[in-house]
């Protein structure tokens, strides 16, 4: 087979059709740009995605606080951390160090009262929500490198998180779940609306992904019962927007969500992305249940890069890749953002054996 452009694979790659390769594509935290930059491997500006050969590019335009004007207000700050009011009511403490999951202090929203008084009014599909620009220019650098584009963006288990923190939110699917039902509705419809906005000014992605991270180690958030109920209308109602537009769709999500995979092909998801190793995903088990009807990314244990021992990644690498390509599905990544204690050398050997393992003739 010809070599394909970026475009041309991932395109594939999401349907299950014929490539020449496995796809490549990766998350890093900043501080591993930074120690990388330091050390000469990389210039300050530079792409990464041009860098390795990314196959991919994308862009986050929308903004979905309650309150569009207010600018996030310094509760406190020290030297390692800062504490933040956002849009929301949202009180979140991140550290300025280095990069790390924000700890959630407290939530303006705890109840349906919450909701329906602060936030829920403040909803409208409002185009101050959307950075067009941020939107074309991410386009037309995409297009310039023959990359696939993808619109990029939370879904509703991701923005409830945000606004009301996991335990009201949980808390709210057990005891009152007609209320957290009005908020999956009410998000995704002003989703689709917002996308309805941006794609007929400034045209359509090629994809569309969705972070919504569902589980942490060795089970999901919820049961699979509670997300059919409650969840995953919104899903269903937002993948098939996109469909409907002939844009497939991925999800990433972090943490153990296998039993939740049922649903999600259900809802038409067309790819699951990141498949956290170390919460309990399994790539080989996925692959084997759903690999005919679903597409992966990631799925390659991070914690084998950490060690920068090349022996380790030829280990991972060759158990995995070279029975996941079997179908056209594959996405080279690892199962989380690539941290500064991964060595350039390794993660340039990661990619340079990946992508050699996953050539199909």
């Amino acid at each position: 087979m010809h070599p394909m452009t970026s475009i041309e694979r991932m395109t594939n790659l999401l349907r299950r059709q014929p490539v020449d390769r496995i796809g490549l594509y990766e998350h890093f935290w900043g501080d591993t740009r930074k120690v990388w930059t330091e050390e000469g491997h990389i210039s300050e500006d530079e792409d990464l995605a041009d860098h390795f050969g990314f196959d991919m590019d994308k862009v986050s335009p929308f903004k979905l606080v309650a309150d569009l004007e207010m600018e996030p207000e310094v509760i406190e700050e020290t030297e390692e951390t800062i504490l933040v009011r956002d849009g929301d009511g949202a009180l979140m403490r991140r550290h300025k160090l280095h990069d790390a999951t924000p700890e959630h202090v407290d939530f303006l929203v705890k109840d349906r009262a919450g909701w329906e008084e602060h936030i829920k009014p403040r909803l409208t599909p409002d185009r101050a929500r959307i950075d067009f620009e941020a939107y074309r220019q991410a386009k037309a650098h995409a297009r310039e490198r023959e990359r696939f584009f993808c619109w990029a963006g939370i879904h509703v288990f991701e923005i409830m998180k945000n606004v009301t923190g996991h335990q009201y939110m949980l808390m709210g699917m057990a005891l009152d779940p007609d209320w957290v039902r009005d908020m999956v509705n009410t998000y995704t419809q002003l989703t689709i609306d917002l996308q309805e906005i941006l794609f007929s000014e400034e045209g359509e992605p090629d994809g569309i992904w969705y972070y919504e991270d569902m589980g942490f180690k060795g089970r999901p958030f919820m049961s699979p019962t509670m997300y059919r109920e409650i969840v995953q209308p919104g899903h269903a109602k937002g993948f098939a927007f996109a469909r409907s537009r002939g844009l497939p769709v991925t999800i990433h999500s972090c943490g153990y969500v296998a039993p939740l995979v049922p649903g999600l092909v259900e809802a038409g998801m067309d790819c699951l992305q990141v498949i956290e190793v170390k919460a309990g995903m399994d790539l080989l088990e996925l692959y084997r249940d759903y690999g005919e009807v679903l597409s992966f990314m990631g799925g390659i244990d991070v914690r084998v890069l950490y060690s920068n021992d090349r022996a380790q990644v030829d280990a991972e690498l060759e158990a995995k890749v070279p029975v996941v390509k079997g179908r056209c599905g594959y996405t080279l990544h690892s199962d989380h953002s690539i941290p500064n204690t991964v060595h350039y050398d390794t993660y340039r050997y990661f990619v340079e054996r990946g992508l050699e393992l996953g050539s199909i003739s």
